[in-house]
């Protein structure tokens, strides 16, 4: 079954390609037409539910005969399963239910993101984490890093004995579609083969992209819009956009990369990366909790807590302003630690980006915290390997 779902998994079905869908829509040339009508009924019934095979060929617009020949090579592989005959009064005999089987995989969903640990879970495919795990990564960096992320990987594998569909994980940096990250300084990652290293370790078809470009599928999956622009704060600062439901990438795979922009002329924090003023060192979360910390317990300290939360908002709207300006959009959302991002870093930032943008415009833009919390990049995960295996979202 791995074996078959693996020769199912083309160069094609890479999530974070170019100009590719996130959710098939409708059919296809012929030489490309059964693996489209095969991720078209699989993504029918992910979203629908349970339905008839009549249900499914007017929903797709395929032929019975079509659908089907494909749900019988869906139930043959385990991913489609019948539920018996529905029961409801109408002419004739009884339609025989199917859906997608949800209990016959499990996904591995990994998060690199974070400073002091990466953090992993085994993923339902209702995104449904049934179980997690997390390694200290004790400042690794290089080799070393890399070790700990096999022996996360390992570790979640044995604590399930459902068959994987794969394993998916949102990293730091630069990431190409290849799922090699070509840079990841945080991580002192350098043109590292993630996604082929741990394919050939674990013998499982395996999707690598950059976190926040992780994040914003999960956010899509529960989101009724097609543009969407998700900034995740964490030890670094980045985006994830999709645009007319399709992710975006770059032509030098760095889309959203805008922790190293420079904001304003007037200097600024020291960054990283030798800098003076760039977005990661006004709102990157360890910097502002560092100097959160710094404070006392004082009137006059909490008055100095909001003056550094509303100014680093204020540098995010600053970035943000001519993103949302340029490709219209209405909806940004903030994924990171609500003690920093609510309140008056939210209110400093949604100010600003209004300053910043044509009200005629930009009217109707919403900037709102995600809902996903700390799970956002592993339920982005289970969504990529979803995608890149099955073709649905």
């Amino acid at each position: 079954m791995a074996s078959e779902l693996r020769a199912a998994a083309t160069p094609g079905a890479v999530i974070f390609g170019r100009s590719r869908a996130l959710r098939p829509t409708g059919k296809v040339l012929p030489e490309h037409a059964r693996t489209h009508n095969r991720a078209l009924v699989l993504q029918t019934l992910y979203s629908a539910g349970a339905q008839s095979r009549a249900d499914v060929a007017r929903e797709t617009g395929l032929t019975r005969v079509t659908i089907s020949d494909l749900v019988a090579d869906l139930i043959a592989e385990g991913l489609v399963i019948e539920l018996g005959q529905r029961e409801d009064v109408r002419p004739g005999k009884p339609a025989t239910l199917i859906d997608v089987d949800r209990e016959a995989f499990h996904i591995i969903g990994v998060d690199l993101s974070e400073h002091e640990v990466f953090r992993g879970a085994v993923v339902g495919l209702d995104s449904q984490i049934i179980d997690r795990d997390e390694v200290c990564r004790d400042g690794a960096t290089g080799e070393s890093a890399v070790l700990l992320v096999e022996a996360l990987v390992e570790r979640l594998l044995a604590r399930t004995s459902t068959p994987v569909l794969g394993i998916g994980i949102g990293s730091p940096g630069v990431v190409d579609p290849h799922g090699v990250v070509r840079s990841a300084p945080n991580l002192g990652w350098s043109d590292v083969a993630l996604q082929a290293r741990l394919a050939a370790r674990f013998a499982l078809p395996v999707h690598v992209a950059n976190d926040a470009n992780v994040a914003v599928l999960a956010e899509h999956g529960s989101s009724d819009q097609d543009d969407l622009l998700l900034v995740k704060v964490g030890h670094g600062v980045g985006a994830g956009l999709i645009i007319g439901g399709r992710p975006v990438v770059g032509g030098g795979f760095a889309a959203g990369e805008i922790g190293h922009v420079v904001v304003g002329t007037d200097g600024g924090p020291r960054c990283a990366c030798g800098r003076d003023g760039c977005l990661e060192a006004w709102v990157a979360a360890p910097r502002l909790t560092a100097q959160l910390a710094e404070l006392g317990g004082t009137g006059a300290a909490a008055s100095a807590r909001d003056d550094i939360l509303r100014e680093a908002g204020r540098r995010l709207g600053i970035v943000l302003a001519p993103v949302v300006g340029a490709l219209n959009l209405s909806e940004v959302v903030l994924s990171g630690p609500a003690q920093l991002l609510d309140g008056v870093f939210h209110e400093a930032a949604v100010d600003t980006l209004r300053k910043r943008t044509m009200t005629e415009f930009n009217r109707d833009l919403r900037l709102r915290m995600s809902e996903q919390a700390e799970d956002i990049v592993l339920r982005g995960a289970a969504v990529m390997v979803l995608s890149g295996q099955l073709g649905v979202t």
